[in-house]
Parts: C-alpha cells; structure tokens; sequence
C-alpha cells in the first residue's frame, strides 16, 4: 500500500496536478468569505464542470474547496458576527468580540493555525482508517449496504436540529424526491409528470443549491448586512499563532471530537463546531472570558471543523455513504467522474483514495497559508454591502444550474426548490437531512431491490446484518434519549406559537406533496412502488403527528414552531419579506425567458444594482457588462451554449448572444 501512497503524492506534485488543486483551493476561500454559499453551494457550482474530466484532475480541485471552505468561514464569523458558513456559527462567539476589542488579528492568527492542525488531524485519521478498515469493507455485501444506509438515516433524521421529528420528516421527503425519476428495479417513471426532464431524476446540483445558496442570500439580503464592519484588523497574528501551539491539548482533543462526528452521517460541521465549543466550556476552569473574547473559544471550535472533513470522508468512500451535506455533493461528483465509492474504491481506485488524502492535508497547509497572507486586503474587500455581490451571486447560481442539463427546466426547478429551502430554513425544517436523504435515496432504493433478489428475505440471517440491525435499534434508542443542546422556550423566542399560519400553511402543503406521492405509487408495479409507498407513508403518519401536535399545543411554547425571524435583533428587522426577492429572482427568469440568458443577466444586474444597492445609472451597466465579459469567456474556455429567448428566436439575431 506504502507504493500507492508515494505515488499519489508524485502524481499531486505534477505541475497540472497541482495547479488544480491550488484552483479549487482559491474556490474554496472565496466560497467561504462570501455568506450564502458554504461547501455545499460551493462544491454544486463546481459539479457541471467536473463530468467527464480525468479523476486525478479534478478530485483534487474538488476537495481543495472542499478542505478550505471551513478556514476562509472566518474572516465573516471574526470580522462581523455572521458565518461565513455553518461550520463557525460557535467561532462567532468570542471571535468576534476580539475583533470589536481591536484583536481581529489575534483571532485570526489563532482560527487560521488551528484550522490548519485540525485539517491534518483528519488527514492522518482517514489515512489510518484506510488500513485498518479496508479487509471489513471487502467483506460487506447487498445486505450490509443496505443495513449501513438505514443507519445512516436514522442518524440523520434523528440528530438534525432542534426537533427530531422535523428532521425525520426532512430526511424523507429528501427520500422521496429522490425517488423522481426511472424506477431501479423496473424502469418505470415515477413522478416524472410526462417530462422529459424530470424523466432522469432532479439533478443534485439543483438540489444542493437550493437548499442552502438560495435561502442563505436570500436571508442576508433582508438583513441588508454587509459582509464586515470592522476595517482593521489590529495586530497579534503571530500571537495567535503562539496561543494555538500553546492549547495544542484541546486542538487534539476538538480535533478527535470533529473527526468523530463527521463520520457519523448527517451531522456535519455545524453540530461539530458546537460540540466542540461545549467541549471547551466543560474542559475549562477560568470560564469568565468564554464569549466575550477568550481565544480558546476560537480555537477549539475552529480546529473541529476542519478535522471533520476527514472524518467525514471515511463513510463516504468506504461505503458510499455522505458524512455531511458537502459529503453528499461530493459523493455525487465522484460517481459523474466514473468512480465508484465503497469496495469498488478500495479495490480498484485505491490510488485516488490516497491522492484525495495528499490533496486534503495539502490544501490546508495552502489555505491557512493563503488566508494569512491575504487578511489585511479581505478585511477591507468584506467592507461592501453585500447588496452590490448578490445580484453576481444569483447570476453565477444560476449560471451553474443551468449547466446541469442544459434546459429551461434546470432554471425553474432552481426556483421552485429555492423557494422550498427558503421555506424550510425558516422554519426550523432540516436542510442537511433532506439533502443527504435524496443522495442516499437511489442506493436505498437499489440495495432493497438488490438484497432481495440476491439473498431473499434470507439476508436477514448474515452475521453483518444483524450487526447492523442491533446498532440501527442502538442509534434510534441514543437518539430518543439525546438531550441537544438548545435554546430555551420562551413567550417570545423563535419556538413560541406566534404566526404560526404560516407554518401551519406550509406543514400542509408537504402533507399534500406526501399524499400525492401514496396516490401515485399506488398505481405502479409493487418493485416500482414498494420503497416510495414506505417512505412516504412513514413520512405521512409522522406528518400526521406532527399536525397533531401543532393542535394540541395551543399557546405553550414548541420546538416544533420554530420562525427564525423571531430571533433577529431590531437592527436586521428586514424592510421586505421573503416574497420580494423572489419576486427578483423570478425577474431574472423573465428577462432571460424573454431576451436571452446573457440580455437577461445585463438587465437583471443592471436593475438590481440600480434600485436596490443605489448605483449611479452609468455605473450599474458598467459592472453588468463585467459580468457578462466574465460570462462570454466561461462560454468560449467551456464551449457553452446559454439559453436563447423569445425576442433571439424570434428575430433570428445573426451574432452569438447565446
């Protein structure tokens, strides 16, 4: 094994090798300065462009953004007290008061070196994973897979947010909507309503960005934020370097908890950053500074969050199952650049294995690197309202929707999911659960089909899935009896019953959605139908609890009410309602419909940077045409083709707007 490791690293070290690993590196920074985006949103952007390429290329660009994503967070979490990404929701907590004490510097240095450390905590892990699990993977067959992926979702729906219920319910719908498309078993279309489109499945790229870079813009936009609002950094960086090496027993013991819980699917780094933030509450004895500037507070939640993406890596190589939602993205990327996760990537693809090992510690040494270098000139880039980068955000979201099958349909499924996950993060209704139940949603459905016609119900009698079984009853007993931590019920917190129409409106339309998906089933072959009918009468009679509770409830505080608007301050009280922007949204689908995707986007930027960020007049079309520069040479490098519009096709244009 000792050869494939060397040769994975020369094979890093090849100049192109290389370049691609320090392109998706960069990507990966950006994506986490800029709120709204995250890895998931990140990694999505990336998937069209991916298929088809060699794996040693693009693997490593792909965890490259995926490795840094956690380490760029910061500069937003430190800088104003907003996350950059889930995953430094707990840095905010005393990094941020060090900036507003002058010491932005001190924080950074000391998130920046304990990212780095972290990252090559979970670098090591995985790679000592590898050996010491690699015999167990190759003796799993139909049986255990299936098994693995149960327990992957009783872990993910019962471990997601604040209400287990909710994110069991999330975590099923995510099953059924993967669940569009041609039937494993038989070939039969389910949900496809007679479209071609929806014929192969929603594509994951659409999902991932709806879920989680469309609700996160949204939201910052009403907030009317900038990314920062402390211009100067102060000085310290080399003592926050020092700090870090002096509490290098808790950068041990938060990197073991982050590795921990990011191979355990369906947490994720956000759950991580907290643990890890609890972790050194209770491990502290001078406990006075903790949130309200104490550097250990920075430095154990920040090392946690990059070891997690090592640990996340081992369930979804050795069996195909994400560890989180950029996980399940990732996953999702390999299987487009032809490789197969689980025995078929420790059997035949064992050198990319440890080419995506080199490339995860490799990028944290660069991007920790790289986010110091360049604090100073990004402290005063995150000074600009973010009103003047979103209209380039939604652009490029929108951009790389499209790319995933190149049809009008990617756009509108965008917005109708968008408006979903809007939805839904408001609400308190689990994101990454559903996100990981569509991924898993196809290889359950396959393992059930498979398990039967190999084994027959006999497969229930194997040593490893009764195993399985018993660590499946173990989990779900755990998971009834974890007591998270959260916040307290309160007359006036985001948990109490006030406006709850909306939610009440909204709990009904998922209900109908699951009431349609019996309906249709019920008129399918039983292998066409049997692994939808379960999931969503499972989900309906949880659904029906759910109802039930809300009516039962009455006037007493829930964690199943939840409106996250409740919690804003006065100050980020928004002046429009969710509505308005996607109203915006479905303005740029009008203008595209209507004069082509590149007219459209020079309008739709033009317009926004006009009405709502107040840009002079001829200033807004200047930097509308950057965009479509930016635009006309993704189109020439990718050999793209944009949509065209009804005015394009009407006219007949003889130059190439599209």
């Amino acid at each position: 094994m000792t050869e494939f490791i060397l040769a994975a690293l020369v094979t890093l070290f090849d100049l192109e090798h290389f370049l691609y690993l320090v392109l998706g590196t960069f990507l990966g920074l950006v994506v986490g300065i800029l709120p709204g985006l995250g890895g998931i949103a990140g990694l999505s952007l990336l998937l069209p462009f991916v298929y088809g390429k060699d794996p040693t290329l693009v693997l490593p660009m792909m965890i490259g953004l995926l490795a840094v994503t956690n380490t760029s967070d910061t500069f937003p979490a430190v800088l104003m007290g907003i996350p950059g990404t889930s995953s430094a929701q707990a840095t905010i907590l005393d990094g941020f008061p060090l900036a507003q004490r002058g010491e932005a510097a001190r924080a950074l240095g000391a998130a920046f070196s304990a990212s780095l450390l972290g990252g090559l905590f979970g670098a090591v892990v995985l790679t000592a994973s590898i050996y010491a699990a690699r015999p167990l993977i190759l003796g799993v067959g139909f049986g255990e897979q299936l098994m693995l992926i149960l327990l992957a979702l009783t872990m993910v729906g019962m471990l997601t947010g604040a209400s287990a219920l909710k994110g069991i319910v999330s975590c099923g719908f995510g099953l059924l909507l993967g669940c569009v498309g041609a039937a494993p078993a038989t070939g039969e279309y389910r949900f496809a309503f007679d479209t071609v489109y929806l014929s192969d499945g929603i594509p994951l790229v659409i999902v991932g960005l709806a879920m989680f870079a469309v609700p996160e813009m949204v939201e910052i936009l009403r907030r009317r934020t900038r990314i920062s609002s402390v211009p100067e950094l102060g000085s310290g960086t080399l003592r926050g370097f020092a700090e870090t090496l002096r509490h290098k027993w808790l950068v041990v013991r938060c990197s073991a908890i982050g590795t921990l819980i990011g191979a355990l699917p369906g947490l994720g780094g956000s759950v991580t950053n907290w643990v890890a933030y609890g972790h050194v509450v209770q491990s502290t004895k001078d406990r006075d500074m903790l949130g309200k500037g104490d550097i250990r507070g920075v430095i154990g939640p920040e090392s946690a969050n990059n070891s997690d993406n090592g640990g996340a890596l081992v369930p979804t190589l050795m069996f195909g199952i994400p560890g989180s939602g950029s996980m399940a993205v990732f996953l999702g990327g390999l299987i487009l650049i032809g490789v197969e996760p689980g025995i078929g990537m420790l059997e035949r693809h064992l050198d990319l294995t440890f080419l995506i090992i080199w490339s995860l510690a490799l990028a944290n040494v660069i991007g920790a690197g790289a986010c110091l270098f360049l604090a100073r000139p990004i402290a005063r880039l995150t000074l600009i309202p973010f009103m003047l980068i979103a209209p380039f955000m939604i652009v490029i979201i929108y951009f790389a929707a499209y790319q995933a099958t190149q049809s009008w349909s990617d756009l509108a499924a965008l917005f109708i999911l968008g408006v979903l996950g809007m939805y839904m993060k408001r609400f308190g209704w689990s994101r990454p659960a559903l996100l990981i139940g569509f991924v898993l949603a196809v290889r359950l459905d396959a393992a059930v089909y498979q398990s039967v016609q190999v084994y027959g119900m006999s497969f229930l009698e194997r040593t490893g899935v009764q195993v399985m079984l018993v660590l499946i009853a173990v989990s779900v007993f755990l998971a009834m009896r974890f007591k998270p931590v959260r916040e307290p019920l309160t007359p006036d917190g985001p948990h109490a019953p006030v406006r709850v129409a909306p939610q009440a409106i909204f709990l009904g339309a998922i209900i109908a959605c699951v009431a349609y998906v019996i309906y249709e089933s019920s008129q399918r072959t039983f292998l066409a139908s049997v692994f939808p009918m379960s999931a969503a009468l499972i989900s309906l009679a949880l659904l029906c609890v759910m109802a039930a509770a809300f009516a039962r409830t009455g006037k007493r505080p829930s964690y199943l009410f939840q409106d996250s608007e409740r919690e804003w301050q006065d100050h980020e009280k928004p002046a429009h309602s969710d509505l308005h922007f996607q109203a915006w949204m479905l303005g740029l689908l009008g203008a595209a419909a209507l004069a082509g995707f590149v007219l459209g986007v020079f309008a739709f930027i033009t317009a926004f940077l006009r009405l709502k960020a107040g840009l002079a007049w001829h200033r807004a079309p200047l930097a509308a045409s950057g965009a479509i520069a930016v635009l006309a040479f993704l189109s020439h490098v990718f050999v793209l083709d944009y949509p065209a519009g009804l005015l394009q096709r009407l006219f007949e244009l003889p130059w190439p707007l599209n």
